[in-house]
């Protein structure tokens, strides 16, 4: 019989420990010839990035030596930090962000010179000895970064690089035609991002490697282009969402054509370099991902026909897709399981794990399904969520009370929230939270009009579908209108904190990680890639002001009512240490709880274990003073100003 204890209290087979032993990220998936490779960002190894192979006969093993740490800093988000060529390994050092040569059981050799320059999105010429990547050019501090195309001499290292394409503010996706003799390229300029607007370029490669006839072959406007490639009879191929729908295209006779057109997305946000959805099987057949419903699928097209028949399968593809005659292989998720490197088999549509991110094995009677949800929000519009119940087979709560409700606000904003295992929420749900993922108004996966919602309405839009996912459900009896809670990272933290700041009301406590309490401060002090990102969002900045000071939680902390946890990583270059401690400060000097951890050595998204454990178990302490609960989990105590001079208030 099942334990009967309050929500919060429960046993949960979900440590800390467990959760960040979990939480190593897959990337980036290369096939080259029968050997297999796949980028894994390790927590327990200090966040350090490592190329892993596995060879024809199924051994897998490191590729990169330990020491080295595979990581770009290009857009600051990096991505797409190496590539492989006949078992040579081409990476950027994230010490010094050079690029390095590795030959198979040989040392590391640099093949760019020391400098202010950082480096990724790398592709092999195939006719020529050398490397076409991205690079960013630090040098000056009194403007910022230059980002242009370059070529990477193989056959003289070290040796500088050489620019073949410059004039735009960004640069991503290069790729040459098979036989060499084009390149395709993406470029935007500042204040879109690649989102909002991208351009597609083309140009002939000459003998000698320079780029003639460069022509704009797609995008500019409101229109943004992803994943630029070749079919193999040198055809162009990219994903457009002219339609308001990302869906693939090619070029023929100067022409762009609709390969399948759906509503659906076959595309994503390129917040980071070198992700994927579609790759060729054959001649004439490509495997694509595509978004429909919150959920990502997987079907295989006939590129003559155009026809599309779906591959039914459990797993959900996420990212970076590799292609065979006879397999798929991706990073890919279920409900039930975490992210790993699978492969399928293209006719029998079976799925075997070559590399999971975790090993843990979760009892699945303590695993959470998430449902998804349509709820009524502002504007007579609808917003999309998906919830997650508490789900514990040990334990059950006494007769009419009703859970804790967690509120997740994803980063991004343009982002979304995936209804695959994550050990980190599922450490909430086990132990008697609910959990709801809002995919609010601005998420990607559901339209360029949804997706739009948010321009301009940064801090409102996002805040009142969190404020009416947590109505609608306390309203189901699904969440207990009392012990509303709100949670977010970066731009989730800020929404967060806008939250709190301006529909003081609702939620009973918050959690913000890195999230931003300053508006004006982000158009001053954060990278390149995001300077500009505030003009859609909220405005022209300084035109637009008075909108930066009026949605900044920090000039209005007067109106927060409800404890408040922050964590910052204090080497964030995306969100500075300072917006957290502000309003650490602004809170505490309110009277209100409060409790700030910063972290030496994170930056924007905590890598380390120790981190992510302390993280976890700092806010379960925090929501268990705040609620009046005793945890389960025996953990160290986390030092909450305001305390004593608190007393928790009645739901309005």
């Amino acid at each position: 019989m099942p334990i009967i204890a309050p929500y919060g209290t429960w046993t949960s087979p979900l440590s800390a420990r467990s959760v960040s032993a979990g939480s190593v990220q897959l990337s980036r998936v290369i096939l080259d010839g029968d050997d297999l490779y796949w980028l894994e960002r390790r927590p327990e190894e200090g966040g350090r990035g490592v190329v892993v192979t596995r060879g024809p006969h199924g051994r897998i093993a490191d590729v990169t030596p330990i020491g080295t740490n595979v990581r770009t800093r290009v857009h600051e988000y990096g991505g797409a930090a190496y590539t492989v060529s006949q078992r040579i390994i081409y990476y950027s050092e994230f010490a010094d962000q050079r690029v390095y040569r590795l030959e198979a059981g040989g040392v590391p050799e640099p093949l760019t010179p020391a400098g202010q320059w950082c480096y990724a999105d790398f592709t092999v010429d195939p006719a020529r000895p050398r490397l076409v990547c991205v690079r960013e050019d630090h040098a000056s501090k009194s403007r910022e970064a230059v980002t242009t195309l370059v070529s990477v001499a193989l056959d003289h290292p070290p040796a500088a690089a050489t620019v073949i394409s410059t004039g735009h503010d960004f640069y991503a996706s290069p790729c040459f035609s098979p036989d060499g003799s084009r390149l395709l390229w993406l470029a935007w300029r500042h204040p879109d991002m690649p989102w909002d607007s991208t351009e597609l370029w083309a140009a002939d490669v000459g003998r000698d490697g320079r780029l003639g006839h460069p022509t704009l072959l797609a995008g500019g406007g409101d229109e943004s282009i992803y994943q630029p490639g070749w079919a193999p009879d040198g055809t162009p191929y990219f994903v457009s969402d002219r339609t308001g729908w990302w869906n693939l295209y090619r070029v023929r006779s100067g022409r762009a054509e609709c390969v399948h057109p759906m509503a659906a997305e076959f595309g994503r946000p390129q917040w980071t370099l070198g992700t994927s959805t579609w790759a060729f099987s054959d001649t004439s057949r490509l495997l694509s991902a595509y978004l429909h419903g919150g959920r990502w699928r997987l079907a295989s097209i006939d590129v003559g026909s155009g026809a599309l028949v779906p591959i039914n399968l459990d797993v959900e593809p996420s990212d970076s897709i590799v292609a065979t005659g006879t397999h798929a292989v991706f990073i890919g998720s279920s409900v039930g399981a975490p992210d790993a490197v699978v492969r399928v088999t293209l006719a029998t549509a079976m799925v075997e794990t070559i590399r999971p991110a975790s090993t843990l094995t979760v009892d699945p009677g303590c695993l959470s399904t998430p449902e998804a949800i349509e709820f009524p929000t502002e504007e007579g519009l609808t917003a999309h969520a998906f919830y997650y119940p508490p789900a514990n087979r040990d334990f059950t709560a006494p007769a009419g009370e009703r859970p804790p409700l967690i509120v997740v606000s994803h980063g991004g904003p343009t982002a979304m929230h995936r209804p695959t295992l994550n050990l980190e929420l599922q450490y909430w749900t086990s132990r008697g939270f609910a959990v709801v993922g809002v995919n609010y108004g601005g998420s990607a996966g559901y339209g360029r009009a949804y997706r739009q919602r948010l321009n301009g309405q940064w801090g409102v839009v996002d805040v009142a579908d969190c404020v009416n996912a947590a109505a609608h459900l306390a309203a189901r009896g699904q969440a207990d209108a009392d012990r509303l809670i709100i949670r977010g990272n970066s731009a989730g933290g800020y929404t967060t904190l806008a939250a709190l700041t301006f529909r003081p009301h609702e939620f009973k406590a918050g959690a913000s990680y890195y999230g931003i309490s300053d508006l004006e401060a982000m158009t001053r002090d954060t990278h390149k890639f995001e300077s500009r990102y505030l003009e859609r969002l909220v405005g022209p900045y300084p035109d637009r002001r008075d909108v930066y000071r009026g949605r900044s939680p920090i000039h209005f902390v007067d109106r927060i009512s409800c404890p408040l946890i922050l964590f910052q990583g204090l080497e964030d270059p995306v969100v500075p240490p300072d917006q957290s401690r502000m309003m650490a400060d602004a809170v505490r000097a309110k009277g209100l709880p409060v409790a700030l951890l910063a972290f030496e050595g994170e930056q924007h998204g905590f890598r380390k274990a120790d981190t992510i454990v302390r993280c976890l178990e700092a806010e379960l302490f925090f929501y268990g003073v705040v609620f009046r609960f005793m945890p389960a989990d025996e953990t160290s105590a986390v030092s909450i100003d305001n305390l004593d001079r608190w007393e928790p208030r009645p739901c309005n």
